[in-house]
């Protein structure tokens, strides 16, 4: 009975509540882009560290964690590769140039020196790895080929201000790896020898003396004695600090206070969903007064009522998911790759699941009001 009841008055008024559907479809769409947004710019920001080959990363002690102000020398990557436990050790460095594309046109990117065949270089999916210290060659991620349309063998130009003149160096790419941005930037990977080399500096051909990097990725022996190798690894080589990849990530600049924004915005997106799906119904409800009345009058418990409006709310919800999701994937289908938008399965499904309880939660109080309903009140009697 519940459920005729509440199939019959949707067909009735179908318009009506396929209005509402809607609204709802609007709020679902709202809520997957608003995580996909914080899922593409945490990705930007965490993606290369997030896959780092190493279990542990060194900083300079006095950096607080901020790659930028991190410098250690050579001598640091002996030391800690002598530690009891470390199976390898890899420098990374970082800094941002300019890859022209023909034209006015140009793409800043993120360009990162590591060691080739250490940790720090990234995987290749296509072509190779890096082959020598020194080599005028590049490993580029999957965000800087689709937004360059390079390919495995093609060579490209990159500009590097040095002593406020502009120098240009050519680059070969030899693979392309999976998706590891880094500052939320398309991202590719050089020889440290190169990157030294080309990276924007206050003196063109400067003295540089020791080669130095920003971090240290450290490979364990045992990838599961992460904390006593962190200690270890703190007391045997002076001035560092050691860190796992979360920590890594989570410290860089405006990470936390990014993700903190939008999941904010998540969470007030959600409360307004559930006040104007809740509206929605109580209007509905107050709208038939007279017909709960009725049905009061002849017999029918509260029970069955309850249920039929249980079963109205869940059924105009689960219309408004399926519009919002058709919604949002042909969007997605439209969106460009320089718009930092990641629509992952869980993100999806989590703004899903929770548009579904937000629609009986929001109807909560509808059906609150329509139990209290007096049939001779209700009938004017």
């Amino acid at each position: 009975m519940p459920i005729y009841l509440a199939l019959k008055e949707l067909w009735r008024n179908k318009g009506r509540f396929f209005l509402i559907s809607l609204v709802i479809g609007l709020i679902t769409t709202l809520v997957i882009f608003v995580a996909a947004l914080a899922e593409g710019l945490g990705a930007g920001n965490r993606e290369y560290l997030q896959k780092l080959n190493g279990e542990l990363i060194i900083y300079n002690r006095n950096a607080d964690l901020l790659i930028g102000f991190s410098q250690l020398a050579r001598s640091k990557l002996a030391e800690v590769q002598r530690v009891p436990g470390v199976r390898e050790v890899g420098p990374i460095s970082f800094s941002s140039v300019s890859v022209l594309l023909g034209g006015d046109k140009r793409l800043n990117v993120s360009m990162v020196g590591v060691e080739p065949g250490k940790p720090g270089e990234p995987p290749v999916l296509a072509g190779q790895g890096l082959r020598s210290r020194s080599g005028r060659e590049a490993i580029i991620e999957r965000n800087m080929a689709l937004r360059t349309g390079l390919k495995v063998g093609d060579d490209f130009t990159v500009k590097s201000t040095q002593a406020a003149k502009d120098q240009f160096y050519t680059l070969k790419v030899v693979g392309i790896s999976d998706g590891r941005q880094y500052s939320l930037q398309p991202t590719m990977f050089v020889p440290l020898l190169t990157w030294d080399g080309i990276r924007p500096t206050a003196v063109v051909n400067e003295s540089k003396g020791e080669l130095t990097s920003h971090i240290i990725a450290v490979q364990l022996e045992n990838p599961n004695d992460l904390k006593t190798m962190k200690q270890r690894i703190e007391d045997q080589v002076a001035e560092i600090v050691a860190v796992d990849r979360v920590t890594a990530y989570e410290n860089t600049p405006g990470y936390s206070a990014q993700q903190s924004t939008l999941n904010t915005q998540g969470s007030f997106v959600l409360i307004i969903g559930t006040l104007v799906i809740g509206g929605f119904f109580q209007i509905q409800t107050l709208q038939k007064v007279p017909q709960t009345g009725m049905l009061k009058a002849i017999g029918t418990s509260n029970l069955t009522i309850a249920l039929a409006a249980i079963v109205q709310i869940i059924a105009v919800t689960t219309l408004g998911v399926l519009l919002g999701g058709v919604a949002t994937l042909l969007l997605k289908l439209s969106f460009p790759p320089t718009i930092p938008i990641v629509f992952t399965g869980n993100a999806a499904l989590g703004g899903i699941a929770a548009i579904m309880l937000i629609g009986p939660i929001g109807g909560i109080l509808s059906i609150r009001y329509a139990l209290k309903v007096e049939p001779l009140k209700a009938l004017g009697l």
